[in-house]
């Protein structure tokens, strides 16, 4: 839930890259941090744990408008791949407002993005959320070796996998190259934002100090 912050004029909301390990959400929020005006983001941190690490950063969405005279400040954050670091994932996913699921699109690390999206939902679960009501697209990553030597999955095989009734739009990309990570980010973003705003709107809530 999107948290008022009376002190800067700000509603803060939070999106999550949410995914397996090794499948490009750092690689994503590193790219994304790059292509941003340095006046509408903040510094990008990394919190290491033994060989993992969650990246976030701050960012002022400035297209997107505003909640009455209130800006909205996004915050992106990545979860740790590695099961092990669940609990960090459950910390991390706390107050989420929007998600990117990136999913591996090499064909060994199928299972992984199964199990992945099995375990947001169960984390969101846990929290009491339902992942049907939080706004979230799905990133088929690792599409630049598509036509290569190392096999991977078909975009109907991945849609079948993470998106079987289509109701997430989906977007291919290579975050190491770059393509798609722009549309990815600015669709959730849109969702996001749409999705802070909505209760203000419908309850003609007023945001006084």
């Amino acid at each position: 839930m999107a948290i008022i912050d009376f002190r800067s004029n700000e509603i803060c909301g939070k999106i999550v890259y949410y995914g397996p390990g090794r499948g490009g959400k750092t690689t994503n929020l590193v790219t994304i941090h790059r292509f941003l005006g340095s006046q509408a983001k903040g510094e990008l941190l990394s919190i290491d744990t033994s060989g993992d690490r969650t990246l976030l950063f701050d960012f002022l969405p400035m297209d997107l408008g505003q909640i009455g005279n209130f800006r909205v400040k996004l915050s992106l954050y990545t979860v740790p791949g590695q099961v092990r670091y669940n609990d960090t994932r459950k910390l991390v996913l706390k107050g989420v407002d929007g998600i990117v699921f990136v999913a591996d699109s090499l064909a060994i690390r199928r299972e992984r993005n199964i199990e992945s999206l099995r375990n947001l939902r169960d984390n969101l679960s846990e929290q009491g959320k339902d992942v049907s009501k939080i706004p979230m697209v799905l990133q088929y990553n690792k599409r630049d070796l598509e036509g290569g030597r190392i096999p991977i999955l078909s975009l109907d095989d991945l849609e079948e996998d993470l998106n079987g009734d289509g109701g997430y739009e989906a977007f291919p990309a290579s975050a190491l190259v770059g393509d798609g990570v722009k549309e990815t980010f600015k669709r959730i973003c849109m969702l996001t934002v749409a999705n802070v705003r909505e209760p203000f709107i419908r309850g003609g809530m007023k945001l006084t100090r």
